[in-house]
Order: structure tokens, then sequence, then C-alpha cells
């Protein structure tokens, strides 16, 4: 099937090579004016100036789709996002507005350990009707791509589970989840003093039967005191490598772990939260292929320092934006309030932003090559705006401001009756 976007104010194309971009590469989006789009068998057959995309011969006959004037741009590839679980850390919630410590939750019974309890406790079905639900207020919400882990089950069957979950969901559509096997999250209550052990089983177990099947393609490890040093995390990915997984890093969000250094060393393909990063961290990222991903919408939400975003992009490091959706420190799914955010509380550029949450972000995911931009032969991923400039999706927040969604070619999602 093939139909054409026409009428389109601002076509952000985002059109450049498929590397991630760094430095003053993340500072302008030059969109287009008077843009269209032609789409064919679920990808970008022709993008760019209307009066070139009306010309290409497989226009003539295509459905239209009439953008009536306003931004059509790239969907969100969010990187990085926690989005099974049986409930939300209300709890907690209401814990650290009294004051409560991180530390002192999880002492307390909160924290990673108390989903990892109700998540153990679910169903596959009740797990899998969770995230379906919450799939589709990422779609309305104008992600397209969303990264998924699993990390609330810490053993063999729970971790299985959240990622069967996650590949029912994907394969249901219309979002497009990535998986990534997070069994190193946390030591569970049963391994209290026995790491060890623990992470015989994530190695030796977890990791090649979650492989074998199919259900992931990434492995993370949170590389923080407290839950795994540097040796440990090194043991989880050298694991998840031989079984053909490749590597993400949690480091730096409460402590300087090294974890950013032994990402960048192991060539990761992201390193994600890096609030405590130093200098010569970020000097690692920017000499190496692995996307430093921001996640400020847990910043806001535990009120924590934002990380360094304009040392980072200023260094040379590509730069993505994350959600970190989850049930304990972030619950936010929305892209736009993650670039209000980046914009105003870590002064990344609008433009920074877009880069960050499309293009870097399929980058921070394996998928450069396919995602994150409007290019020939790409992935069909647009999102049409109510706006007529980009620098508006940053600028309004406190809701999404989505007009339409278009997945793989197919309208997923739409709040007004479109012009065919």
């Amino acid at each position: 099937m093939r139909c054409l976007v026409v009428n389109i104010g601002q076509l952000l194309t985002m059109a450049g090579p498929d590397t991630p971009r760094r430095g003053k590469e993340m500072a302008s989006v030059h969109p287009i004016l008077d843009g269209a789009v032609l789409v064919e068998d679920g990808r970008i057959a022709a993008c760019g100036f209307k009066d070139i995309v009306l010309n290409d011969s497989r226009a003539r006959g295509s459905r239209i789709i009439d953008a009536g004037g306003r931004v059509v741009s790239p969907g969100f590839v969010d990187s990085h996002s926690h989005p099974v679980f049986a409930a939300p850390r209300l709890s907690d919630f209401e814990s650290r507005l009294q004051g409560k410590t991180y530390e002192e939750i999880a002492a307390a019974g909160g924290g990673i350990l108390s989903s990892v309890q109700k998540t153990r406790g679910a169903t596959q079905a009740a797990l899998t009707a969770g995230l379906q639900a919450r799939a589709a207020r990422f779609i309305e919400a104008g992600t397209t791509t969303l990264e998924a882990k699993s990390g609330y089950g810490l053993d063999l069957d729970t971790e299985l589970k959240m990622l069967r979950s996650i590949a029912t969901v994907g394969s249901a559509g219309p979002l497009e989840l990535v998986p990534t096997l997070l069994a190193a999250h946390a030591v569970p209550p049963e391994y209290k003093g026995k790491k060890d052990d623990y992470l015989k089983l994530v190695c030796g177990e977890i990791i090649p039967k979650a492989a074998a099947e199919g259900l992931a393609k990434f492995v993370d490890v949170f590389c923080e005191e407290g839950y795994f040093s540097v040796e440990d995390a090194e043991k989880v990915l050298a694991a998840g490598a031989k079984a053909g997984l490749k590597a993400k890093v949690h480091a730096e969000q409460i402590t300087l772990s090294g974890g950013t250094k032994l990402a960048a060393r192991l060539n990761a393909v992201s390193a994600d939260h890096l609030e405590m990063c130093e200098e010569a961290d970020i000097l690692a990222l920017a000499a190496s292929g692995t996307v430093a991903t921001l996640l400020p919408g847990s910043n806001y939400f535990l009120s924590k320092p934002y990380p360094r975003a304009r040392r980072f992009i200023d260094l040379g490091a590509a730069v993505a934006l994350a959600t970190d959706f989850n049930p304990g420190s972030c619950p936010c799914w929305d892209m736009r309030m993650i670039l209000s955010i980046a914009c105003t509380q870590m002064k990344m550029s609008p433009a920074e932003a877009w880069v960050a949450a499309t293009v870097n972000g399929a980058h921070a995911l394996g998928l450069g090559a396919t995602h994150g931009t409007l290019q020939n032969g790409k992935t069909a991923d647009l999102v049409c705006w109510d706006a007529v400039d980009f620098r508006e999706i940053p600028y309004y927040f406190g809701g999404s401001g989505v007009s339409w969604v278009m997945k793989a070619g197919a309208i997923a999602y739409s709040r007004e009756t479109l012009k065919l």
C-alpha cells in the first residue's frame, strides 16, 4: 500500500549519515518547509520538498494524508524503559515526599525488591495486559519504538515471564518493543549475602536461556555501589556477549562506580543515567561508539541533580534522551516532557533534544540504519504534531500535542478524522 503525506508545514527528516550525531552535529535539524513524504509497504519511498516528492511516479494514485500545515517528524525512539511490572510504587512516592532516601525506602521493603515481589506473584496474562495498556500510552505520546527491560523478576522463571510478555505485546503492535534482559538489576532476597551465587545463576542460566529462546537483544546491568561492581558487570556482559546479546550499562546514577568507562571499553551500545560522571568518563564515551543516554525524567521525579548534558555534548559524546519509564522513579511515558526537561533544566537546544530523542535514540538500540530519521528505505514511523514549529514540542508541556501517529506505514493512533 502507498500513501502520500502532503501539506506539511515543517518536515523534520533528521536526514544524515547512519552514525550517532555528536557535538555541533546535534545543533541543527534543518526543517523542510512545505514538505511531503511518500510511504510504500511500510517504508519511506521518497521524502523532502513537496515538488520533488510529487514528481515521483509512485506518488500518482497514492492515498493522500493532509498534514494540515503542521509539523511532521520521525517517531520518538525511547531507548531506556522498564514497562513490565505488576503495580506502581505509590508507597515509595509518599515516603520520598516525607523525606526518606532511596536507601531508607529500600531498607523498609520498598524500592526495586518491592516490584520484584509483586511481579513474581503476577500471572503472565496480567503482566501482558498491563504492558499492552502502557504501550498504547507511549504510541499516543509519539513514541513508535521502545526499549523494554526485564529486571523485576530476579529469578529464571520471572525474568523469562517478563520477556515473554514483551515479545507478545511487541508482536501484536503497533508499538515496536526492543527487549533487554536486566536480571542483574539487584540481588534478590533469597540470595542476600550470596551475590556471587546469584551472578552464577544470571550468567550460567538466565542469560543463556533468554538468548536461546530469542527473548532478548541486549543484556544490561545495574553497576552501582551496593548493587553490582565493575567486576560483576564485566562478568554479566561477557556472558551476554557469549550468548549473542549486545551490552548496555546502568552507570553512575547514584555513585561514581566506573560503569561508564567499562561501557566505553567494551564498546557497549549505550551507557545510561550518568549523573555522577566526571570529565574522564565523558571523554571515554566521546572516544568510543557508546551512546550516552540521559534520563532526566527520573531526576525530575526524585528531585535529584540533572546530568551535565552540555558537557557531554561539548566534549563530543553522542547524547540520547529516554524516559526511564518505571514504577518507582519515573512514571512518565511522554517523551515530549523529557524534551522539555532537557531544554529547561539541562540547557539543551530544541534541535539537540530532537536529535537525542530520534537519531541517537535509534543508535542507542542498534537501529540507526532503519529508525530515527525519515530517509528513503527507512521504516515509515511518522508523527504529526499539533504545531507549526518543531520548537513548540519542547516549549509546551502538560499534554502530548500529537495529532496522529504512523507506525511502519499504518496509522497507529489519531485524535482526528484523517483527510484521505
